[in-house]
This record gives structure tokens, sequence and C-alpha cells, in this order.
């Protein structure tokens, strides 16, 4: 018999996996560390990078998640929650409690974020902001 809760052991080296277009922003590459399918599907973390300048962003959204983190690995990106500018650094940790009304909306030519999220097929709804959100840093 199966445990329920059982997950299986996953090694993912760099030359495994490679960034990807076709997630949930065209703007991003996303590379799969092969986590939710270890976890049948109970987590999924997956490495973000900046493909395209910063233009619109990803407009004010929540998550149908029970838990995420955003683990900032090159660069910075710049978030709103709420009516607060976070800016999140290489070497930061944000948890983003679930249903938290949020808005990535300007980001570094070198941005990588880890992302963690369960379960692995999270939703995402957009939703209406508090207020206007600042004007992005062009790339030159």
């Amino acid at each position: 018999m199966t445990d329920a809760g059982a997950t299986d052991f996953s090694h993912v080296k760099l030359t495994d996996t490679a960034y990807v277009d076709g997630g949930l922003r065209g703007f991003f590459q996303y590379r799969d560390l092969g986590i939710a399918a270890a976890t049948h599907g109970k987590v999924v973390a997956h490495l973000v990078r900046a493909k395209l300048p910063p233009t619109d962003g990803t407009g004010w959204h929540k998550h149908i998640a029970d838990f995420q983190i955003v683990i900032m690995v090159k660069g910075w990106a710049k978030f709103m929650y709420g009516d607060k500018v976070t800016l999140v650094e290489a070497g930061d940790c944000v948890h983003q409690q679930p249903g938290i009304i949020h808005y990535l909306f300007d980001y570094s030519p070198d941005m990588e974020y880890l992302e963690i999220v369960g379960p692995a097929d999270f939703g995402t709804v957009d939703a209406e902001g508090p207020c206007e959100v600042p004007a992005v840093t062009p790339w030159t």
C-alpha cells in the first residue's frame, strides 16, 4: 500500500532541465526543478528569470495556494503589497501568505528567483489593486 503523503527522491542537475517559455508570465522564463513530480503535485519549485524588460508587470493578482515563498537568487524585483513598494534583492526571502493581493512591476535584467508553491497546480486570479503602481526602471 502507498502512503498518501509519500514523496519520491529527486535530484535534478543543472543540465537536466532548461529555462523555457510558456510559464505563467510571457516576459519570464521558467526552469522546472522536478519537485512537482517528486511530491505528486503537493509542491512546485521552479527558477524564474527575466526574459524581457518590464512594461506592465504582472498586474494586481492573488494566488489560490496554501503556501508560497520567493527567494531572490540574482538581481532584484519590486513588488507592491497593498500600497507599499517592497524591494526584494538577491538573498531575500518573501513569504506571500495565502490570498495576498500583489503586483510584481519592476525587475533587473539579471533577476532570477526561486519560487516554491503548494499545491503545484495553484491558481492565479486577477484582483483590484489598492493604488497606482510606480513607473518601471528602463533597462539600458
